[in-house]
């Protein structure tokens, strides 16, 4: 279910990436472990293809999913992509050669490409398609007319009904009738173009408003019989439809898994963590896709969103160190009206600008991608927890991560099953020395972690981190900003610029909202400082009330902090 308009939204409560399966097992993660999707919402195919070569390929990621690319009604707003016209290529992402050019070369760069694919319903609306269609509703010259759409032509009112739930309209999207041949011949006639242009499989909007037979028979219609299929479905209380259902099509979404992250990571203790998966109820960790948010609910509150700082982080470094389901990693842009589509058509001239949030590439996320490679096909060793928000566990002697996620800093030796000798912590660019025994000992600042895998034993570029003992402070401030403005520090020393807003130091924005700079400083120093705003044109925001101040201790001072309004 994937929200629309506001005359829709409200229908559309909650919806989620799932990941892919190969069909004929309903398994979610392939067999090679590069089970990571990095799902580029509304980014140009162009621009798809430059992350595949420049990001995705070099990170790992095993996936890129693509927001839907068949015809859709003309606007700006995200939600036009989910009320499709035709199943012409073609829209403010792409035409079809640009499509077909995206795909070669995310192939070429070692990524399988995922279309997000709409066919339970059709447009509630009328006029001239993003590809020049001409329509109206329950019409759509030479695709659909009035017979192919469900005769129960209201909205839905009751989702525990299943007859009304899979016959009636989500709404007011007219919706198809998937258990009549001719409707099952034309989607899977779309599918399989989608196949002849090289996809390698399909993200199935609404999965859970058709019958799951009507999917099978249309799966079943598909010339490849191994491409992916991964299912948006829904858990809902008292539903009549199940998500558990949708597993004799491919993989289902299981998206209590991003419902309980927020509240464990907002709420309630990460210790929690320990059983996470089938131990919480959960369908099968090898058929069920997971994710941290997704553009629905990260929209209406239901999941964590890039505005939730460390939460939101250290969430997916748990999802992509824990070895439940096939991961989603959402990286969209930056919104207020949730309504608002992405920033210049979806064309992304570079990362954390124009209000790209580019989540995919966040160090602390991306660098976990290599860690779950590293680690597929392990369980999970040397679990510790101080009965509160501070994690560790091991991926036999595959990796380690250790979470910190309470207000203060934990200092700590670790257990693992790693062999000795150096490693470098992919979370910060740090060497760590494991020793003979296994142990490791780390000073973790608040909202922090620390992540070896044996894949990572040399650090070849410390991303400008300090090493462990080296007096310094590492700024870290958690702030929003639009096109064009920086985030910069400055404070009454002479390494923060002395005051002075034109020798103010700027921070890195690679872990967007999170703006990060690191400054040697010497042991014992107390000083004040504050955050300011530049934009292109030199403008400067302060941040309000008092100078903050700290002390620079005998290790690395962390500091976490968030932008005052």
């Amino acid at each position: 279910m994937t929200r629309r308009p506001l005359a829709v939204a409200a229908a559309l409560t909650a919806a989620a990436s799932a990941l892919i399966a190969l069909p004929q097992q309903a398994q979610a993660a392939p067999p090679g472990g590069k089970d990571v999707t990095a799902v580029l919402f509304e980014w140009q195919f162009d621009s798809v293809a430059k992350a595949c070569t420049d990001q995705l390929g070099p990170a790992g990621y095993g996936y890129v999913q693509v927001s839907p690319p068949q015809e859709r009604i003309q606007g700006e707003a995200w939600w036009t992509g989910y009320q499709p016209v035709s199943y012409t290529i073609g829209s403010r992402l792409g035409n079809r050669e640009q499509f077909r050019n995206m795909v070669a070369t995310c192939h070429a760069a070692g990524v399988k490409v995922v279309a997000d694919t709409v066919v339970n319903h059709m447009a509630n609306a009328q006029g001239t398609g993003s590809a020049g269609s001409r329509f109206t509703k329950y019409d759509y010259p030479g695709l659909y007319g009035g017979n192919d759409f469900d005769d129960c032509m209201r909205e839905i009112t009751n989702y525990r009904d299943r007859w009304e739930s899979q016959h009636c309209e989500l709404g007011g999207l007219p919706d198809l009738d998937t258990g009549e041949e001719y409707v099952r011949g034309r989607i899977a006639g779309y599918m399989n173009d989608l196949l002849s242009l090289g996809v390698d499989g399909f993200r199935i909007d609404a999965a859970k408003h058709m019958a799951v037979d009507d999917l099978k028979a249309i799966r079943s219609r598909l010339s490849n019989p191994n491409a992916y299929i991964k299912q948006e479905t829904l858990h809902g209380e008292g539903e009549d439809v199940s998500p558990g259902e949708y597993l004799a099509v491919g993989d289902a979404q299981e998206v209590r898994y991003a419902w309980n992250l927020k509240r464990v990571f907002t709420s309630e203790k990460l210790a929690h963590l320990k059983n996470y998966g089938e131990g919480w109820g959960y369908m099968p960790g090898d058929r069920s896709s997971v994710f941290v948010t997704n553009h629905d609910t990260e929209r209406h509150g239901q999941t964590l969103s890039y505005k939730d700082g460390a939460d939101y982080t250290l969430a997916h470094v748990f999802m992509l160190a824990w070895p439940y389901g096939s991961p989603d990693v959402h990286s969209g842009y930056a919104f207020s009206d949730q309504n608002a589509g992405s920033p210049n058509g979806g064309k992304v001239t570079a990362c954390f600008s124009d209000g790209w949030t580019c989540q995919h590439a966040w160090r602390e996320i991306s660098s976990m991608v290599k860690f779950r490679n590293t680690a597929s096909g392990t369980g999970v060793t040397h679990w510790w927890d101080n009965g509160n928000n501070a994690i560790a566990f091991g991926r036999g002697d595959k990796a380690f991560v250790a979470i910190n996620h309470e207000g203060t800093a934990l200092h700590r030796t670790f257990q693992t099953s790693l062999p000795a000798g150096s490693y470098c912590d992919v979370q910060s660019g740090r060497t760590v020395t494991v020793n003979g025994s296994g142990q490791f000992t780390a000073n973790l600042g608040p909202g922090t972690a620390v992540a070896l895998h044996v894949g990572a034993r040399e650090c070849t570029d410390d991303g400008g981190q300090q090493q462990p003992g080296d007096p310094g402070v590492s700024f870290g401030v958690n702030a929003t900003t639009q096109w064009g403005q920086n985030i910069y520090v400055t404070g009454d020393r002479p390494e923060l610029g002395n005051w002075n807003p034109a020798a103010a130091k700027k921070l890195d924005p690679a872990t967007y909202p999170v703006w990060k700079l690191d400054i040697d400083m010497p042991e014992g120093t107390t000083f004040a400082y504050k955050y300011l705003r530049k934009d292109g044109g030199g403008n400067v925001t302060w941040e309000s009330g008092a100078n903050r101040t700290a002390t620079v201790g005998g290790d690395r001072l962390v500091l976490n902090d968030t932008w005052r309004s």
